[in-house]
């Protein structure tokens, strides 16, 4: 199998630590890409031009981190990344909606300032706030205590703030988020698969 990916890509950096924590990663060629560039070598093999594509070994491509870790979870006898309750998928997919939310609001970062669209702008900062908010008090109350999908997912959206996202205090006023978030970072997988800063 070969992963397509880039480093600062929080979505793709899920795939790459799931494949070290299912002891995968060894089976894989991983090959960094560049994107938004029409001489991507990814493109001959997803014309979509995202990240991460796995390509299998029967040519096939998965695109889209939640269809490529349940297809991992298949070729392992290890614990799921994938939750196995109700309570675990629906806190991955609030863990999901909140990168989603982060990955929107770093975009319309991006343009100079009179082009950037402060609608935009605005709402996706409130929804960061409000979701970190609900975060936290799922920390504290326990959620997100086991490492699978859910915490995977987490932690990678704590860590594209840290290292992409820097202009948004996201720590402030949330003890235990902020806690959980060092013990994660502080785990092998994601030692290894740190993001470059971007400058934001």
């Amino acid at each position: 199998m070969q992963l397509f990916y880039v480093p600062g890509s929080p979505y793709a950096r899920m795939v790459r630590i799931a494949l070290i924590e299912t002891g995968l990663s060894g089976q894989v060629v991983h090959t960094e890409v560049t994107l938004r560039d029409p001489a991507s070598v990814l493109l001959p093999f997803n014309a979509v031009g995202r990240v991460p594509s796995l390509r299998l070994d029967d040519g096939g491509v998965l695109t889209e981190t939640l269809l490529i870790l349940p297809f991992l979870d298949s070729l392992h006898t290890g614990p799921r990344i994938m939750p196995a309750t109700p309570a675990g998928l629906a806190a991955m997919g609030r863990a999901i909606g909140f990168l989603d939310g982060i990955a929107v609001w770093n975009r319309a970062m991006r343009p100079p300032p009179p082009e950037r669209s402060q609608a935009v702008l605005a709402l996706e900062e409130t929804r960061a706030n409000r979701v970190a908010d609900a975060l936290e008090r799922d920390v504290a109350g326990g959620v997100f205590g086991n490492f699978d999908g859910a915490a995977l997912a987490l932690g990678c959206a704590l860590g594209y703030c840290e290292r992409r996202h820097t202009f948004w205090p996201w720590r402030d006023g949330r003890p235990s988020l902020s806690a959980w978030c060092d013990r994660i970072a502080a785990r092998a997988s994601f030692q290894a698969t740190v993001p470059p800063p971007s400058g934001l």
